[in-house]
């Protein structure tokens, strides 16, 4: 539903006809009820944008060079993935980051104690 929503771009969209336009509400429509549904029965998006790559959550599909992001770090969502609970029932396809400095690991507040 998502790619059909945005195969057309605002421009296109606000030259639509009536017709065009009843056909994107529909989908709109249809998208918003598929995702209640998906959420009633404990289905989750996956958006990882920013975050570490997970290659349990995450398929990487290409790097990309941009040294303001960390490497190893969530570039670019290609496509969405979801989960059931704590299962992965479609991994999110994402671009890596690579050129960056590496990611920090978190602090450990009692190291040493």
């Amino acid at each position: 539903m998502d790619r059909a929503l945005k195969a057309l771009d605002s421009e296109i969209r606000a030259k639509a006809d009536a017709g065009v336009k009843a056909l994107l509400d529909g989908v709109e429509l249809t998208e918003r009820e598929l995702v209640k549904v998906m959420e009633k029965h404990g289905i989750a998006k996956i958006e990882p944008l920013g975050q570490k790559f997970d290659p349990h959550l995450h398929q990487a599909m290409f790097e990309v060079p941009d040294p303001s992001i960390p490497a190893g770090t969530v570039a670019q969502v290609v496509q969405p993935g979801y989960k059931i609970g704590e299962r992965v029932l479609r991994p999110a396809m994402v671009a890596i980051a690579k050129g960056g400095a590496k990611a920090e690991a978190p602090a450990n507040d009692n190291a040493g104690s």
